[in-house]
């Protein structure tokens, strides 16, 4: 059987065809079909534009009794047929509707990228324009960017005794390790692939971009400030999304507190708490949050002030 159910722009649900059956689709409004499969609605009457199944609502031609028995069984109602088209059918977009809806998710990831990549020296956010060019500039060019202004990510040591690959090889590995960008698309969601537009543009760099720092305050007694932190391996985040060289980090819980973040706006001591408010790069947050974490034994608070901060202006 193969079933399908047109909404009021003609918005169909397909099931998988099987040989020598015909196809069937049903008339109903997309958004009542969303609530109906989440259970929110329960009433037919409130889906179904109309109460029929056709062999083509674009034609107006109703399924016959006979063909529906065929294909569904002798004792099957009209409203169990509906509903298996209704569970069982694969939501396929009309062109027009396909569209509208591409448009809307291309301006929600533009608008979420525009929201946290900044301009690496003024830290100033681009307009949505700009980051709307350079995504289309590196759609335009299969995905990626030039090579004179790829970042690539460091190579990573597998294994022992593997030849080493020649420099074309190793040029042609780190291109095809770098992320791309196509286009958005309607299958996944705006925030994934505004995530994949980020790393796309920070490492083809078709506009100088860098991940928008967070604003934290961070407070702790100060009782443990001067206290030998226990030793740690560090690794540097990179904003291809990539870690950089392992690096051994030592000091007391003041100092590498204070490693973790890139600027310190304000720091001060107020009775037995130390509160130091600053930016830090978004991949280092995990690490700060867990050593706090250890390292204060609960009394140690780390608040985002702001998930993207940035400067504004033209």
């Amino acid at each position: 059987m193969y079933g399908q159910a047109f909404s009021e722009s003609y918005l169909p649900f397909t099931e998988t065809p099987e040989p020598g059956k015909k196809r069937f689709e049903i008339a109903c409004y997309k958004n009542k079909v969303l609530e109906y499969r989440s259970g929110v609605e329960t009433d037919l009457d409130n889906v179904l534009q109309i109460h029929s199944v056709f062999l083509s609502v674009s034609k107006g031609q109703t399924a016959p009794s006979q063909d529906l028995a065929k294909a569904f069984g002798p004792k099957v109602l009209l409203d169990d047929i509906i509903m298996e088209i209704l569970n069982k059918g694969e939501m396929q977009v009309g062109e027009k509707e396909r569209h509208a809806q591409l448009e809307r998710v291309h301006n929600e990831v533009v608008d979420i990228v525009a929201g946290k990549l900044v301009d690496p020296k003024s830290k100033r956010v681009y307009t949505t324009g700009m980051i709307e060019k350079a995504l289309d500039q590196l759609s335009s060019q299969g995905g990626v960017g030039h090579k004179d202004n790829a970042v690539p990510a460091p190579a990573q040591g597998h294994g022992h005794g593997n030849a080493a690959p020649t420099n074309g090889e190793a040029g042609k590995e780190k291109t095809k390790e770098m992320p791309t960008w196509t286009g958005v698309v309607t299958t996944k969601s705006a925030k994934s692939q505004a995530l994949e537009a980020m790393k796309a543009l920070i490492a083809w760099q078709p506009i100088p971009v860098t991940r928008a720092r967070m604003k934290l305050r961070l407070t702790c007694p100060t009782g443990i400030l001067k206290q030998a932190a226990k030793p740690a391996v560090k690794k540097e985040s990179q904003d291809n999304g990539a870690e950089g060289e392992a690096e051994k980090v030592t000091g007391t819980v003041k100092n590498r507190i204070l490693s973790y973040v890139e600027q310190v706006e304000s720091q001060d001591t107020v009775g037995q708490e130390w509160e130091v408010v600053g930016y830090v790069e978004p991949g280092a947050f995990k690490g700060l949050s867990e050593f706090i974490g250890g390292e204060a034994k609960g009394k140690g608070r780390l608040e985002v002030l702001d998930m993207a901060a940035t400067h504004e202006g033209e």
